[in-house]
């Protein structure tokens, strides 16, 4: 690799469950910003909470918000970090941590019941999916509360592990028992595409457990879940995917890991000799993270991934700075959050 790698990891004392950047702004006497969920079950009552943290130092917290239960997903906008828990409920903070400013969805049987595992923003709104199988779509109320409305409820058929949001009027949605299923709430808020994924030449199941669209190209999806496997879904060709890793894929395809994909994010630093059009079958780059310690880039089923980190613990989830993607945070197992720096002047940065 021409370009050079840091990398820091920051030592805490309790599990690192979710990562993300928070939005850089001039204002903030701290510089650059993330945001832990962190999962302390000595600290009783405050067992889980989202912390804010500053780069310099991210094992000096500078706020924290108590959560009644298990950060499931996390998720920022410009304008709200948004938490889900394992209990069902959702809540919303400003990026600043204001705690008056909080609102939440309580967990329960008019919202979800179990682990909300897909979250994500589109716009004005954020899509939630649950274990439940249940689907909902969260928005302002006008009078300071949230809504959220049920778009589907599984009833137990199938559960779900991931949303992500491609327009505001389209979704996708992953999980197992349904693959991936694209909604467009232009039609009612149906399914309009489903794909059942590639998992071991349908040897075993699979289960997806993260879904990325690109922004400016809003019809592909890149996909990660069991064993090892990472495809891309075109929905110009819906049923074609294309894998990209995975244990028993014919050809010279070469896995990035054997263990489960926990999240994929399309690569917007590593640069890709040939983007995916009408006329090229190359992939935009992808970032994935899995539990046997891996942080790589795959770019084409051919092609070896670009190894970035190989841990001795699981990495559970990684963020692309959006304002400096040559940066990475992911939070490892192992009670540490990990900072990497990617470029030529990546020793010299902080």
């Amino acid at each position: 690799m021409a370009d050079s790698l840091s990398f820091r990891s920051h030592p805490l004392a309790s599990s690192v469950d979710l990562v993300c950047w928070l939005p850089s702004s001039s204002a903030s006497p701290s510089g650059r910003l993330l945001a832990a969920a962190i999962y302390d079950p000595s600290s009783g009552p405050a067992a889980t909470s989202i912390r804010l943290l500053p780069l310099s130092d991210p094992t000096s917290p500078l706020d924290s918000l108590a959560l009644p239960s298990r950060a499931t997903a996390l998720r920022c906008s410009p304008a709200a970090l948004a938490a889900a828990t394992s209990s069902g409920s959702l809540h919303l903070l400003p990026p600043s941590f204001d705690s008056d400013a909080a609102v939440a969805v309580p967990g329960g049987a008019g919202f979800h019941v179990g682990p909300v595992r897909g979250l994500d923003f589109g716009g004005e709104e954020w899509v939630t999916a649950g274990e439940d199988g249940r689907v909902h779509v969260v928005g302002g109320g006008g009078d300071g509360r949230l809504v959220a409305r049920k778009v589907w409820d599984a009833k137990g058929m199938s559960g779900y592990e991931a949303a992500r949001w491609a327009s505001p009027a389209e979704f996708a949605t992953g999980g197992v028992g349904c693959g991936v299923q694209w909604w467009d709430r232009r039609k009612g808020d149906a399914v309009v595409a489903q794909c059942n994924g590639i998992w071991g030449r349908g040897i075993v199941t699979g289960m997806v457990h993260s879904i990325d669209i690109h922004t400016s190209r809003k019809h592909i999806c890149v996909v990660g879940g069991s064993s090892g496997t990472i495809f891309v879904w075109d929905l110009r060709w819906p049923q074609q995917p294309i894998p990209l890793s995975g244990v028993g894929l014919s050809g010279a395809a070469e896995p990035g890991c054997e263990s489960e994909v926990w999240e994929v994010l399309f690569d917007t630093y590593t640069q890709s000799s040939d983007i995916i059009s009408s006329t090229s079958s190359k992939i935009l780059p992808v970032m994935m993270c899995s539990e046997d310690g891996i942080l790589a880039v795959v770019e084409q089923a051919d092609e070896r991934p670009l190894e970035l980190l190989a841990e001795a613990c699981a990495i559970n989830s990684f963020d692309i700075d959006p304002q400096n993607p040559s940066d990475v945070v992911c939070a490892l197992e192992w009670e540490s959050i990990g900072v990497l720096t990617r470029g030529r002047d990546a020793m010299a940065e902080e």
